[in-house]
This record gives C-alpha cells, structure tokens and sequence, in this order.
C-alpha cells in the first residue's frame, strides 16, 4: 500500500475513533476546566473501581492532556471533550490506552487549541502513517460505563446520558464474522465502524457507574 494510499485510509478513521463520532466532527475552541479533582472522579466513573482505582488518570489542562495520577494496573482514565460543553469519560486496558486513547486524546488537545476537526484529523492521519500513533495490535477494551456522560450527537445537539456501554476493538471485524448479517446487531450488541481499523463491538450493560464526586468546598 503506497504511503498516498495509507494516509487517505487513516484519515478516514481517525476522527473520535472511541464512540464512532463521524470525520470532521467536534468543535474548536478552549474547554473550560475542571477541578482537578472533579476531573479524576468522572474520569475514573467509567469504569468499575476494580478498573479505575488503579488506573493512570489524565486530566486536560490549558496546554493539554496531563497525568493526573499514575496508576499501577496499565488501564488509563480521561473525561474526553468532542464539544466545548460536553463531558465524555472513557477508561482503557493498556492497548486502548495506547492507541485508541492516544488518538483522541490528541484530537481533543487540538480542538482546544483552536484547530479545526479537518486540521486535527489530519495531523492524526499524519501521525498514523509516520509511526507517532498505532492502531490496536489485539483486542483492546474501552469502559464508557458513567452515569455523569453528557453527550452531543455529531450535529452538535446535546442529547445528555446514553447507555452504559463496553467498546472492544478489534481492527477489521464485521458483523459477520460474528455469525450476524451485515449491518445487523444483537439484544445489547452491535459492531461499530465494521471492516476498519477502528472496528469494534459495543456491549451495552445493565448499569452506570456513578461517580464519586468531591464535596463542595466549605462542607
């Protein structure tokens, strides 16, 4: 495959691979800032505390994504910001943490930089083809379990709380190699982003983790 050839094919995939927001979306512009320790606490609400107690923990800060704590299990937590306003926490097993969180967390840095989703998306692409970012080389997990979400659709629409969901990666996978017609899905399954890197299948579950939240000061 000519390096043209590659850079086309990650540019396609690379926008928000973790819950299939489609290329170009997201919004420009400076997130407003948590609280550091607000931050932690809905980052790590995407995942059961048997994940995220001793995952690594990111929190976004004016010059981007920093650590926040360091874990010790090799699973990474982050609040990811498509949208200047929404609030979107992800936990990931060590090779989400560094592919797929890896991709987005940088895509987001950009948009709060002021670039625009086309300019980040291709600096993503970019960054694939040159080696600076990979895609999973195995199975890799993603927890979107918070009962704090608040999402936006791909038109910028707010539409809050979706469902507790898993996201297992797995580059290339379709429908059928599940046994599923194609485009077709299962009670509380269906595969994202079929036939591409990016390919995974969504699990949703029966509960939200609500996270554990810091008392107002003064209290």
């Amino acid at each position: 495959m000519s390096r043209s050839t590659l850079a086309a094919l990650v540019l396609a995939v690379a926008a928000s691979p973790v819950h299939g927001q489609s290329a170009g979306g997201g919004q420009s512009g400076p997130r407003s800032l948590l609280p550091r320790d607000r931050e932690i606490a809905l980052a790590r609400s995407a995942a059961p505390a048997s994940v995220a107690d001793s995952a690594t923990v990111f929190a976004l800060t004016a010059r981007g994504y920093e650590v926040a704590v360091r874990g010790s299990n090799g699973a990474a937590c982050y609040v990811s910001r498509d949208w200047l306003e929404s609030i979107e926490p992800h936990c990931f097993d060590a090779e989400g943490a560094a592919t797929v969180m890896a991709l987005a967390m940088r895509r987001i840095e950009l948009l709060h930089q002021g670039k625009t989703p086309a300019e980040a998306d291709r600096e993503i692409a970019d960054g694939l083809v040159t080696g600076r970012f990979r895609l999973p080389r195995r199975p890799a997990m993603s927890y979107m379990l918070s009962a704090a979400q608040v999402l936006y659709d791909d038109d910028g629409r707010r539409v809050g709380p979706w469902q507790p969901h898993l996201m297992i990666y797995y580059p290339y996978l379709t429908a059928a190699d599940l046994g599923l017609p194609a485009g077709a899905g299962a009670p509380g399954l269906m595969v994202v982003d079929a036939g591409r890197p990016t390919a995974n299948i969504m699990v949703v579950v029966r509960e939200f983790v609500q996270p554990r939240l810091p008392e107002p000061a003064g209290r």
